[in-house]
């Protein structure tokens, strides 16, 4: 898990979770949404999202145990592959067990294509943002 640097806090809602108190499969998608403008945000910086951005190819959850509304989750998050127009982020949803070793709840990823929102059309990965993800990663 020291590959996955970038941590996000979850704040999990009543609204997510069925009447036994789990979280609705669905939102795990929303919580990898909320990891990744995150990292966008820090790793990245400043994007004018009217003129470039990403948008999501596809999108995978692999689910390992409940989620309740009780526990104090984060998603660890990471691009674990970058390629010409698009890159691929990984995620593990996970706590902090009582003993201080960390639960996982799901695993996920998606591929991010970059588009140029003038046109409409996918692009190149900005160099700017190989670089920030490059160093980020690395060091």
């Amino acid at each position: 898990m020291d590959s996955y640097k970038h941590i996000t806090p979850i704040q999990i809602r009543f609204k997510d979770v069925d009447k036994l108190g789990h979280v609705n499969n669905a939102n795990h998608l929303t919580y990898f949404e909320v990891a990744r403008m995150h990292y966008s945000k820090d790793v990245l910086g400043k994007i004018d999202w009217s003129k470039v951005g990403f948008i999501i190819a596809n999108a995978h959850v692999e689910y390992k145990k409940p989620l309740l509304l009780e526990t104090e989750a984060y998603v660890r998050s990471r691009v674990s592959e970058m390629g010409n127009k698009s890159f691929k982020m990984e995620y593990i949803l996970a706590a902090k067990g009582e003993g201080g070793e960390e639960i996982v709840f799901a695993t996920g990823s998606n591929v991010c294509v970059c588009i140029d929102y003038e046109t409409m059309k996918p692009m190149p990965v900005p160099d700017h943002w190989k670089e920030c993800v490059r160093k980020y990663e690395m060091e």
